[in-house]
């Protein structure tokens, strides 16, 4: 028995301790996948932004990895809020600040509403998370 929790101390990659965790991971791989979907087609009109949306989503997808693995500390789950609240900002910064950035020639744009409502959930979970975990 020793060697078991041993064992799962010496893994490099662990599943989170409390429930909101995998509603954050969830949220994470949405705007991951949304973002790294994206990325090629933005890039037919604008490679700066292109590579930006593909390089978000791998830095989500960082961001799971981290968040799975040993070297996850209780600071970084600010970080993660910090980040995904970023995101939803640079929306507004390259789209313009009204619920105009979530449309696209006239038509709602599911995805960018997809994006930005994970993103939401993942800097709340975020912060519950750190709140929870602060000694």
């Amino acid at each position: 028995m020793v060697a078991q929790s041993t064992q799962r101390q010496d893994s490099f990659f662990t599943l989170p301790s409390h429930p909101v965790g995998y509603l954050a991971i969830v949220a994470t791989l949405t705007t991951a996948g949304i973002h790294l979907l994206l990325g090629p087609r933005v890039m037919g009109f604008s490679q700066t932004l292109g590579t930006l949306f593909i390089l978000n989503g791998l830095g989500f997808l960082g961001g799971v990895l981290l968040y799975s693995s040993r070297y996850w500390r209780p600071e970084l789950y600010l970080v993660a809020a910090g980040y995904a609240i970023v995101t939803i900002l640079a929306l507004f910064a390259f789209q313009g600040f009204s619920f105009d950035a979530f449309y696209m020639q006239g038509n709602l744009n599911p995805l960018a509403v997809a994006a930005k409502v994970a993103e939401a959930i993942l800097a709340l979970c975020a912060v519950y998370l750190y709140r929870t975990s602060a000694p």
